[in-house]
């Protein structure tokens, strides 16, 4: 029978070593976490060479021979979508749940790897984990994958011995961001897929098929066009012969753009133009309103101080405004007042949402208040994402309407007035 040794640490945090006769590297592992011993690396040893820990029919590759922090920085290529979070999340409270230790958890976590959180993610976890670290610690140094929400609020479950919990309503949280998003995309997936293919149309009519159009007009001798042909042909001359100004003028457009998005007051002003947005303003502050109070709410729910949460929620919050206001909370808060005096003296929440906050606050439950306007604004913004869909839906049919409106009168009016001419001179 094979042996392999191994090399583990007690719950004390001291390192032992020992040699086990058993059939393969899993009943070795198994062997060594009976003993209660939290494993850090078991090899088998054969003719005196030794075969390195890794999965059957894995390559060697160049990554394996860096250190494992830097090896999963470079192996997770991206950050983790909100659903992929939370099904990372879901897996390890679901293993915590059924009694494994958080090592052996995360041991089984490389073999359930999450779309978007590569299973060097969980190895690096377990490494950390095993080497007497905790959780909160480990994922620290994950900052590609997990943020500071993720970790304050582990931390927040490991000091209260609530894990398991902190864990499912992190889930809970990520699964109701993404779900939020999803819907955000599909109200803008059939704008966006009509306004790409009206454009594109619009193109092709102008570059290629009014120009045949037009000389079949000029070889019939045929010069006295209608106003609105005039103003096409105006129009897709530009097309044909400036195409390449345009496309540098647009260019140009975006770098403009893109600086003066880069610059603080840049920022601040596309942020403030964005919540004033007609239509649009709507749905984005009641996706902000919700998303601020849903973040502070998970947080004060799972044990985080209130200044580290409002800390947190002015990082998570994508808008200027919001994190202003949030910041100004959070000093007030600091200098002895309540949460909802400084969100009322701000001017950017509405006043039921801090009409909320402060029964909150005087019956104690701030994060039951907190969940409560979550709801609220997330019921809200469900409604306006219909509304805002019922209205786009029909304006773009219009928009579309006189587009092609325009562009058959100016083709057909020039054909009959060169009918109407030809009759003319018969």
């Amino acid at each position: 029978m094979p042996q392999f040794s191994y090399r583990a640490r007690r719950r004390s945090g001291e390192l032992v070593e020992g040699v086990l006769d058993v059939a393969d590297r899993a009943a070795a592992l198994a062997q060594v976490e009976r003993l209660g011993l939290f494993p850090v690396a078991v090899d088998a040893s054969k003719g005196g060479s030794v075969v390195n820990d890794k999965r059957p029919g894995q390559k060697v590759e160049f990554l394996a021979f860096l250190p494992p922090t830097l090896r999963a920085q470079l192996q997770q290529k991206r950050k983790p979508k909100l659903q992929e979070l939370a099904t990372f999340t879901q897996q390890l409270a679901n293993l915590l749940q059924a009694g494994m230790p958080l090592a052996t958890a995360l041991q089984s976590m490389t073999y359930l790897e999450t779309k978007g959180i590569t299973s060097e993610v969980s190895r690096q976890l377990r490494q950390e984990v095993t080497e007497g670290r905790s959780l909160s610690d480990a994922m620290a140094k994950q900052p590609r994958v997990f943020s500071d929400l993720y970790i304050n609020m582990v931390r927040a479950g490991e000091q209260s011995g609530a894990l398991v919990d902190v864990l499912r309503r992190m889930a809970d949280h990520f699964e109701k961001f993404a779900e939020v998003q999803a819907k955000f995309k599909s109200a803008l997936i059939y704008p966006g897929v009509v306004c790409c293919v009206g454009t594109g149309i619009i193109i092709f009519f102008m570059t290629f098929i009014l120009p045949r159009f037009m000389s079949i007009f000029g070889s019939m001798g045929f010069n006295q066009l209608p106003t609105a042909t005039l103003l096409l042909i105006g129009i897709s001359n530009i097309f044909k012969n400036y195409w390449w100004l345009m496309i540098l003028v647009l260019i140009v457009a975006v770098i403009l753009f893109k600086r003066f998005q880069a610059s603080a007051a840049g920022r601040r002003r596309i942020d403030e133009w964005k919540m004033k947005m007609p239509l649009f303003g709507r749905v984005i502050c009641l996706n902000l309103y919700g998303q601020f109070a849903r973040t502070l709410c998970t947080l004060l729910q799972n044990g985080v101080p209130v200044l580290t949460a409002l800390k947190i929620t002015e990082q998570v919050i994508p808008n200027c405004i919001i994190k202003e206001a949030a910041a100004k909370t959070r000093d007030a808060v600091t200098d002895g007042k309540t949460i909802a005096q400084p969100l009322a003296q701000s001017k950017v929440f509405p006043q039921l949402m801090v009409d909320l906050v402060k029964i909150g606050e005087d019956t104690g439950d701030v994060a039951g208040a907190l969940n409560n306007v979550a709801e609220t604004y997330e019921g809200e913004l469900n409604i306006a994402l219909r509304v805002m869909t019922n209205l786009i839906e029909p304006t773009l049919i219009i928009g579309m309407a006189v587009v092609v409106g325009f562009l058959l009168v100016a083709v057909l009016g020039a054909m009959f007035s060169m009918i109407s001419n030809i009759g003319n001179s018969v």
